[in-house]
């Protein structure tokens, strides 16, 4: 059943992604549907006439929910981002009696106001193209190689190292991913719509600082994963995790905030007496999380936005600090290996990264599969541990274990036309490029150090939205 839902899954999001015809991409979405129940039978679904019938009443709501939308489709992308980092606190898998229940001990379940959100505007574009409206065509520079992204690690789950781990990510990320860059990315882009999506972006990360500087004072996390729980007690200081599971999680998305508010405040489209105190707001609550990855990222985004729109002596002042900062850190990370072996100033992660690269070397040419990283890692490990141990937390590692050559090419594929999809935007819309651009290299940078990078909404929305600008009608340029 999995293979068969990866070969649909894989042709499903050529399909959606590439489709210049309304018979093609009403073709590729249904056979999305198709590999989405697969996998979730496979998973533990048991389908029943109650499950069914209630299928069936939730589409006719969603049906409902779509013709408003039909009518002001240029609110799309400003209510994907709205819902796209939540997460509400429920599990999915056949050991609940209902397939689905409570999450228990702080745990965060699925992206379901996302997925909601998604099924809606897939039936308004479903709805227009049905009564003749046209359907769109993405820009190649995107469409192309997210496409061939996706459908070889679709494909990969059929030789996946771990079935469970892989179908999970097919099932509630890489596909409804693929659905979230069709429809976005064929949604128009108004005038408003850019001014919109940015304050809807730094109210979000805002939120999270506040929660964040929130759950620091009081002691108290609303959400939070195990070992979090065990380091809170036995370290001297507090990690906060504000509305996600994982500081680290948290961190970057307090710096695409700021990102944006430096992007703006350069470009002078915001009151700086304002932006700095948002970006006060921000940088206490990024403090918390104790995220050594946002906060490198973080520090990246900030000197290439300088360099990019800043003015000369900002430019200057902005390498001086940057070669500086380099130079401490490196005499730091020196006299910290200096007093200690590499895998303990590391935290482990060299480690990670010695066994990830064995599994690479082991397969080289597609990988161990997609989600199989962790697993064949453990099986290369001389001492035995949990497999969250085993994570690579390496993106372009896990990618070149997972996939082999052929998707490590790929990937480098996406994020060579996501940069070139990205500076086309930037010369028509300057602040909108620059904004887009900013989240994107600070989700890049993040996971050079923490995994996520294609877990994560934010990805996906930012080529969505590039995509749509650049082949809508309505996109007006403008700084």
């Amino acid at each position: 059943m999995t293979d068969l839902a990866a070969l649909l899954g894989a042709f499903g999001a050529v399909a959606v992604l590439l489709a210049g015809r309304r018979v093609v991409l009403l073709g590729g979405l249904v056979i999305v549907a198709a590999a989405e129940v697969l996998l979730a039978r496979s998973g533990g679904l048991h389908l029943s006439i109650k499950l069914v019938a209630a299928g069936a009443f939730g589409v006719l709501v969603l049906a409902a929910l779509a013709l408003p939308l039909r009518r002001a489709r240029w609110l799309v992308a400003p209510l994907v981002l709205l819902v796209a980092p939540f997460r509400l606190p429920l599990d999915f898998g056949r050991g609940n009696r209902f397939y689905v229940a409570i999450a228990h001990g702080g745990q965060l379940g699925r992206l379901l106001p996302l997925y909601l959100v998604l099924a809606v505007a897939a039936l308004a574009l479903v709805w227009d193209s049905l009564t003749g409206d046209e359907v769109g065509t993405l820009p190649r520079e995107i469409a192309v190689p997210v496409a061939a992204f996706i459908a070889f690690a679709s494909l990969s789950l059929i030789w996946t190292q771990d079935t469970g781990s892989g179908r999970n990510l097919l099932e509630f990320f890489l596909l409804p991913f693929a659905v979230l860059v069709a429809v976005v990315g064929r949604a128009p882009i108004t005038s408003r719509v850019p001014r919109l999506l940015a304050t809807i972006g730094i109210g979000l990360a805002t939120l999270f600082a506040v929660v964040g500087i929130v759950e620091a004072a009081t002691h108290r996390l609303i959400f939070y994963a195990h070992n979090l729980q065990v380091s809170n007690t036995y370290t001297s200081f507090f990690r906060v995790t504000s509305l996600f599971r994982d500081p680290s999680l948290y961190g970057r998305h307090v710096v695409l905030g700021i990102a944006v508010v430096v992007v703006l405040l350069w470009l002078r489209l915001i009151e700086p007496l304002f932006a700095a105190a948002l970006i006060a707001v921000l940088w206490v609550g990024l403090y918390f999380s104790y995220s050594q990855s946002s906060f490198a990222a973080l520090f990246v985004v900030v000197l290439a936005v300088t360099l990019a729109a800043g003015e000369r002596r900002a430019r200057r002042m902005a390498v001086v600090v940057a070669v500086a900062v380099a130079l401490v850190a490196v005499g730091i990370a020196g006299a910290k290996v200096g007093h200690t072996s590499v895998r303990k100033a590391t935290s482990d992660r060299s480690r990670r990264v010695e066994l990830t690269a064995k599994a690479f070397a082991h397969h080289p040419l597609a990988g161990v599969g997609i989600g199989g990283q962790p697993r064949a890692s453990q099986k290369l490990a001389t001492r035995f541990g949990p497999l969250q141990n085993f994570v690579s937390h390496t993106t372009p590692l896990t990618v070149a274990a997972e996939l082999g050559i052929v998707g490590f090419v790929l990937y480098l594929a996406v994020l060579g036309g996501t940069a070139r999809a990205l500076d086309a935007v930037r010369r028509r819309h300057q602040a909108l490029g620059l904004s887009l651009a900013a989240v994107f290299l600070a989700l890049f940078v993040h996971s050079l150090a923490y995994s996520g990078f294609f877990e994560d909404p934010i990805t996906w929305f930012v080529l969505a939205v590039a995509a749509a600008f650049l082949s809508g009608r309505d996109a007006v340029a403008t700084r």
